[in-house]
């Protein structure tokens, strides 16, 4: 994977992100504990269809390089390839709808109702990375907003129409964004709309980023040596 690049710095600021909203999620829990159903060995925000920002993309594909042995490794990326594979239809499909003029809307609520399981559930119902696990599965088990539609995990105590403390997921996205983008000018990538692209976590198992994929010049290399 990475090479000489220095990630530390990007890492240290989605890290302190996460750690705010571990923090929001535990303001939540306090305020609605009983309508807060998240439990060891809950699964279901391990087969929800979403997206990672390249920060995130690249900080657990990191950890898992870092932290699983190889004969583990292996088992999660066969188990990746299945899971993007399927992923990559209903987007197929999706795309297909859209392009036939349907409601956009109505196309999003069919993507939110698709279940994948995530390659790092394990047999035992547990993910494999838990401590770093994306923001999105940290706060699945609270009311969310995103561009004014509202979520909760259907098997909290949270009812629609209720009034609840609710984390924006737009600020969060922001900052996502913000970080991806600096990392892309500091690495000077020729692939200027890198911070854009959105991948599942199947996908971010899989995905060598190394200096090719970045588009990283060779000289910038250093830059990171130049810092210690």
């Amino acid at each position: 994977m990475q090479g000489k690049i220095d990630y530390k710095p990007f890492f240290k600021r989605y890290e302190e992100l996460v750690e705010m909203v571990d923090r929001a999620f535990g303001r939540v829990k306090n305020e609605n504990g009983e309508l807060v159903k998240c439990k060891s060995g809950c699964s279901d925000c391990c087969h929800a269809l979403f997206d990672l920002t390249l920060v995130e993309a690249i900080y657990i594909n990191y950890r898992f390089l870092e932290l699983l042995e190889s004969s583990k490794r292996e088992e999660i990326v066969e188990r990746a390839n299945n899971a993007d594979r399927k992923i990559y239809k209903i987007k197929r499909q999706a795309h297909k709808a859209l392009e036939k003029g349907e409601n956009e809307v109505k196309i999003l609520s069919d993507i939110g109702a698709e279940r994948v399981r995530c390659p790092l559930l394990n047999e035992e119902e547990l993910c494999e990375l838990y401590e770093y696990r994306p923001i999105t599965c940290r706060v699945y088990g609270i009311p969310t907003s995103i561009q004014g539609m509202s979520h909760t995990c259907g098997k909290s105590g949270f009812v629609e129409g209720g009034k609840y403390s609710t984390i924006s997921m737009d600020k969060i996205y922001r900052n996502l964004y913000e970080i991806s983008e600096e990392f892309v000018t500091f690495i000077q990538s020729k692939h200027l709309k890198m911070a854009d692209i959105l991948v599942p976590v199947s996908m971010a198992l899989i995905t060598d980023y190394d200096d090719e994929y970045l588009g990283i010049k060779k000289d910038v290399e250093k830059k990171g040596e130049n810092n210690d």
